[in-house]
């Protein structure tokens, strides 16, 4: 297609396009984007498309790239409806660090010792045994009695984050 038949597609059909596209979406702006968007297309294949056929591969563009707006359109979400209180609340705290640290220090001292070689440090219960005089199953239980005061302390992780 010529430079010459492009801007007469572009005459002859760009109105019919623009109301095409309006009936169906009901918004301007997006229906003189999608026009916009379908002539884009037509430029970069304006040497496979035949002018003879123009019209029906400016409508079938025009239609798909509708389309995919509204499929586009579906999946975000319209913020002004959203129930910010279902996703918010008033005692949120963003220094994850800090607050585990601090519950951490509420622990007592054998559980503080424990957790820190486990979680900190990496080291195994044999390892942690050894190192605390504590049995293996003492560390175990040490641990997750630490686990339990920590998750207690800082809540779901919703709450933190």
């Amino acid at each position: 297609m010529l430079v010459e038949e492009y801007n007469s597609s572009v005459d002859l059909y760009s109105d019919n396009v623009y109301r095409f596209i309006l009936k169906n979406i009901k918004d301007e702006e997006k229906a003189r984007d999608i026009v916009q968007d379908t002539y884009e297309k037509l430029w970069i294949n304006v040497d496979n498309v035949n002018f003879k056929k123009v019209k029906s591969y400016i409508f079938t563009t025009a239609y798909h790239t509708m389309i995919d707006l509204i499929r586009r359109e579906k999946k975000q979400v319209d913020f002004e409806y959203i129930n910010t209180e279902k996703y918010s609340h008033n005692e949120q705290y963003s220094d994850l660090n800090e607050l585990l640290h601090k519950a951490i220090e509420k622990l007592p001292e054998d559980q503080h010792s424990v957790v820190l070689l486990r979680d900190y440090e990496g080291y195994s219960y044999q390892e942690i045994s050894e190192i605390t005089g504590l049995s293996e199953s003492q560390v175990k239980v040490y641990i997750y009695r630490a686990r339990m005061v920590l998750k207690n302390y800082i809540g779901s992780i919703e709450a933190v984050v």
